[in-house]
């Protein structure tokens, strides 16, 4: 059945909130009136600004694992959110809703259902998050990155999509990419690019171990570091085939086609493209201590496969990344193989078939309330 109304929600980090922009710019390509709701402080706002659609800020709660005083404030935020939401999406009356997860979709979840429509999830970690779990009663279909979370979703019904793309990635070009960067074969020497990249806030563990490791990378490698906002190091300024940045929007997908190796955390959005872009990568998981542990259940699982190398944080200095530098080098040939058979799917397409299955099952279409 034709799309022609769709809210999507989601937020609270861009992992929950950048795999949904191909969904929402294919609808529209096609013809229909994107909505997307999220909170009012989040990073949500700013990264669909792009879009020709209207954001709807709903209050939100963080959904934590720890105790504390916020979580008081929260039990105000999230029944507050979800009265916003229900009486938003009782006036938009979209065909269907589709979350990306986050804390900032769940009012936007419940909402829906309270008014009887349809939502699509879509979970990127192979095990689901909180705000899915928790959504999970209110939702028609669980979209997913990797065959085994299907078995961990209970009884509800759950596609294997994979993860969307942007189109910027799918087209990178490495002579742009390197192009961009300011690298030409002077400054390489025979030797390969390395792309370190800690996530949308970089990773202090990470810039640190390599800032201390840098010479001995820079034998082998010209190195490309993304640091994160505001965490360029002003002590290696000038230094010679070392390129700092605090991030990079515009010719992101050239950057990575012009990487030969790639270090990365091991969130799923990221392993997912270094997966289906076939780059040779070395994760390092965020622990614990900082998390759910999901990072630790996708680099597992990667390695367990051979697509990935993994050194875990507490593993982490100058001399262990030095050596899993090497080692990755070394298998590269290897792992480019059989990164070939990884199974990428058109997962935008997918992804927009099962929200119109969603809205044929449950029969007719929504009209605005005036």
């Amino acid at each position: 059945m034709p799309l022609s109304r769709v809210v999507a929600t989601g937020g609270g980090t861009a992992g929950h909130v950048v795999p949904a922009i191909p969904v929402m710019q294919k609808l529209m390509a096609r013809g229909a009136e994107l909505h997307f709701v999220g909170g009012k402080a989040g990073p949500e706002q700013a990264l669909v600004a792009h879009l020709p659609l209207r954001y709807h800020a709903v209050s939100t709660g963080k959904l934590r694992r720890y105790l504390s005083l916020e979580n008081l404030a929260d039990c105000f935020r999230i029944p507050v959110g979800i009265l916003q939401a229900w009486w938003l999406l009782r006036r938009l009356r979209p065909q269907v809703v589709f979350s990306k997860g986050g804390f900032a979709s769940f009012p936007a979840v419940v909402g829906a259902w309270l008014n009887r429509i349809p939502v699509v999830a879509h979970e990127s970690d192979l095990t689901p998050g909180l705000a899915n779990r928790l959504a999970t009663p209110f939702i028609a279909s669980l979209c997913v990155n990797f065959e085994p979370t299907a078995a961990k979703a209970g009884r509800k019904r759950v596609v294997v999509t994979g993860t969307p793309l942007r189109q910027d990635l799918l087209e990178g070009d490495a002579e742009r990419g390197r192009a961009l960067l300011g690298i030409d074969e002077g400054m390489r020497r025979g030797r390969r690019v390395l792309l370190v990249v800690g996530g949308s806030l970089g990773a202090a563990a990470l810039n640190e171990a390599v800032a201390a490791a840098l010479d001995d990378l820079l034998q082998g490698c010209v190195v490309v570091h993304v640091r994160g906002p505001g965490k360029v190091d002003a002590a290696f300024a000038g230094k010679a085939d070392y390129i700092q940045r605090e991030y990079v929007g515009d010719g992101w997908g050239d950057i990575i086609a012009a990487a030969d190796l790639v270090i990365s955390r091991a969130g799923a959005n990221a392993l997912y493209e270094w997966l289906a872009l076939g780059k040779p990568h070395l994760l390092v998981p965020l622990p614990k201590s900082a998390s759910r542990g999901d990072q630790l259940e996708n680099a597992a699982f990667a390695a367990a496969q051979e697509w990935s190398l993994v050194i875990e944080e507490h593993e982490l200095n100058s001399t262990t990344l030095v050596a899993s530098v090497a080692k990755l080098a070394d298998l590269s040939p290897a792992i480019r193989e059989r990164l070939k058979t990884f199974a990428t799917r058109d997962s935008t397409g997918l992804i927009i078939a099962e929200l119109e299955r969603a809205v044929a099952m449950r029969g007719g279409t929504a009209t605005a309330t005036p």
